[in-house]
């Protein structure tokens, strides 16, 4: 009989430490289930920044291509100014080349008509 107290005492023990071991085990699965949860908030929130940081690099993108577009057009009408200027640089210079020619023929007549009445009167003389 004086076996069985002890091995009741041994029981007891026993069971004080799987209780206490269940109640850590408890604990610890509460601590995994809260750091798993606060894991999956830190994901979802860092998931949400990057689809704005998407979104954000995605409209400023979109204006860049739309700025580019934009000074495309520009560019491509100030050439054609430039073409159309050239053009008319060119019909000008063409229309000062023939006044100048006009010029020198009509300053050549004129000599020769004073070149001519000179002689007339050196003749008469």
């Amino acid at each position: 009989m004086s076996a069985e107290p002890g091995a009741g005492g041994q029981n007891e023990g026993l069971e004080k430490q799987i209780r206490e071991a269940e109640r850590r085990l408890e604990e610890a699965a509460t601590l995994a289930a809260e750091a798993e949860r606060r894991a999956e908030e830190e994901i979802k929130a860092l998931e949400a920044d990057l689809e704005r940081e998407r979104e954000e690099k995605e409209k400023a993108l979109a204006g860049a291509e739309e700025r580019l577009n934009e000074i495309e057009t520009q560019v491509e009408a100030a050439e054609k100014r430039v073409e159309a200027a050239e053009r008319r640089a060119d019909v000008a210079e063409e229309t000062v080349a023939d006044e100048l020619a006009r010029a020198r023929e009509s300053a050549a007549g004129w000599l020769q008509g004073q070149l001519d009445s000179l002689r007339r009167e050196a003749e008469g003389r």
